[in-house]
């Protein structure tokens, strides 16, 4: 049995504690948010105590934990848990701040414990079996990838306040979708941004609408578009060109029924949004990371991962702001 903490009790956090609990072998002791009220009713619903930070960490029957807390927290809980010796599942990003990840991720790497980064999309059946393809060489050797997301709609204003921005908040999973089938690490990024959804946005400091283009160092190409608009679902596509073909994944709708008449042909809308559309992502990263601890295997998406995901979003945020192509290595000290 391994035996979990979970900081979080917000909307992520009751997904992951939910798939821990139909998952077998594993159980929450404990659960551990400034909101007291959503403590309790998660603990309630999975037999855990609420407790604090330092009171989880110092039980030594505790061996993950699982971060779903708000973002600015991640870094300093990954910190104490590693000092801890705890395995940690953390949700994305690590932090906003390349830094601050730097220093998690030293911490990480002195108290030798695992740490696992939750890019879900990974772990989509589709996506999966696509990347797969790639590997298997259906395609053959790799030229160009193009990765659209658009999500329903805008979240709150509050949120995209204290986000990071849409690089770091929305397209760090494609940045990694990217790496994930690229199979080299882009090197150059340029990114253009706008404002088309609410004007407001752009007075929070963000965006809401972006094409990112990336080149590796071999001429691989990458094109990434985000929204956080579409009227007609959530827009999840990927398509993959390589030498001798292409693999394509496209949405999912809630019925593959089709109907045709007179009018039109006419289907099902994509699957609103990335609860329902993830929902498998989510019980499959979770599986694979206790898999990994109680078999002691390497993470298959580990903290390195979640580090290049913000370089190439602290990159694409310059390339924006400088109206200019960005080096990645301008990024991570390599260039200046």
């Amino acid at each position: 049995m391994l035996t979990f903490a979970q900081f979080g009790a917000g909307r992520i956090g009751q997904i992951h504690a939910a798939n821990l609990a139909a998952s077998g072998g594993t159980a929450i002791r404990y659960v551990v948010d400034v909101n007291t009220d959503a403590a309790k009713a998660l603990a309630k619903r999975h037999g855990a105590k609420v407790v604090d930070v330092k009171t989880a960490l110092a039980d030594k029957g505790v061996d993950a934990v699982i971060i779903a807390s708000s973002t600015v927290t991640h870094a300093d809980l990954a910190i104490a848990s590693a000092k801890a010796g705890k395995a940690i599942f953390c949700e994305k990003p690590i932090d906003l701040s390349l830094k601050r990840v730097d220093a998690c991720l030293a911490a990480v790497k002195k108290a030798g414990v695992p740490m696992f980064v939750g890019f879900n999309r990974r772990f989509d059946p589709n996506f999966k079996a696509l990347q797969s393809r790639i590997a298997k060489g259906d395609i053959g050797a790799v030229e160009q990838v193009i990765i659209s997301s658009r999500d329903p709609g805008l979240p709150p204003l509050s949120y995209l306040k204290v986000s990071g921005g849409q690089f770091r908040d929305m397209t760090i999973h494609d940045f990694d979708m990217a790496r994930f089938l690229l199979g080299e690490e882009p090197a150059e990024v340029f990114a253009y941004g706008s404002c088309l959804v609410d004007k407001a946005v752009a007075k929070a400091g963000d965006i809401d609408s972006t094409m990112i283009v990336m080149r590796t160092a071999s001429g691989k190409l990458c094109h990434i578009n985000n929204s956080r608009r579409a009227s007609y679902g959530y827009d999840q596509r990927i398509e993959v060109h390589g030498a001798k073909g292409r693999l394509m994944a496209g949405n999912m709708t809630p019925t593959t029924v089709e109907l045709a008449n007179g009018d039109a042909v006419s289907a099902d809308k994509p699957l609103y949004f990335f609860l329902e559309r993830y929902a498998e992502a989510y019980k499959a990263e979770l599986a694979a990371f206790v898999e990994a601890v109680t078999k002691k295997r390497k993470m298959p998406v580990g903290a390195e991962d979640g580090r290049m995901a913000l370089v190439l979003a602290e990159a694409s945020l310059r390339s924006h702001k400088q109206k200019r192509p960005v080096k990645v290595a301008e990024i991570t000290g390599g260039a200046k």
